[in-house]
């Protein structure tokens, strides 16, 4: 990927089924930019695991290393130019993250080395992290993760801290919460960042 690239690529983070895949869909066609879907179900769906079931650390931090993969090659492909995306790998720490629970045994050296990729690949890739809050309906879908409302919470709340880490580089544009509609989504990004 041509450095110059990652200077246009756009990503949309935060907690599944906050509209992350719509808004992106959309703003991409405001935009003319690519989108690049990230296909995270289908990973889990590859690896035989059910996104929404419980998983110990040692499965999650591996099928969580397979999802950034997926990821970076699909962002490769984007080619020159740049793109937006509706996942980021700060959505990938957070999920990681979420997941490990105070005495859950964790393989420390694992756990690192997959945040520090993580931060790698927002740094490559990305000129601008767009946060969305979760607030919209929620509906259930097949192969999504779980529906539960404090789960979500802690996925933002993760998201944000993450967003002032200092081995972030590239900065990050919060849409306040009461920010629910599409357009008002699109409008908002677009006044702040094209």
């Amino acid at each position: 990927m041509d450095s110059n690239n990652a200077l246009k690529a756009i990503g949309l983070c935060g907690s599944h089924r906050s509209g992350k895949t719509t808004l992106a869909g959309l703003l991409a066609e405001k935009t003319g930019l690519p989108f690049i879907k990230t296909n995270t179900s289908g990973v889990f769906k590859r690896a035989g695991l059910d996104p929404a079931a419980p998983m110990d650390a040692e499965t999650r931090l591996s099928i969580q290393n397979l999802v950034l993969d997926a990821a970076i090659e699909e962002w490769i492909k984007a080619g020159i130019g740049g793109f937006i995306t509706d996942r980021t790998p700060l959505d990938m720490i957070a999920y990681t993250m979420a997941d490990i629970q105070g005495t859950t045994r964790i393989d420390e050296q694992g756990f690192s080395g997959y945040i520090q990729r993580c931060f790698k690949a927002a740094n490559r890739f990305f000129k601008l992290i767009v946060v969305i809050q979760p607030g919209i309906p929620l509906v259930k879908a097949e192969g999504k993760a779980a529906l539960n409302t404090a789960y979500l919470e802690h996925l933002n709340s993760l998201v944000l801290g993450l967003c002032a880490d200092e081995r972030l580089e590239i900065p990050c544009l919060q849409i306040p919460r009461a920010t629910l509609g599409l357009e008002m989504r699109v409008d908002f990004i677009l006044k702040r960042t094209l």
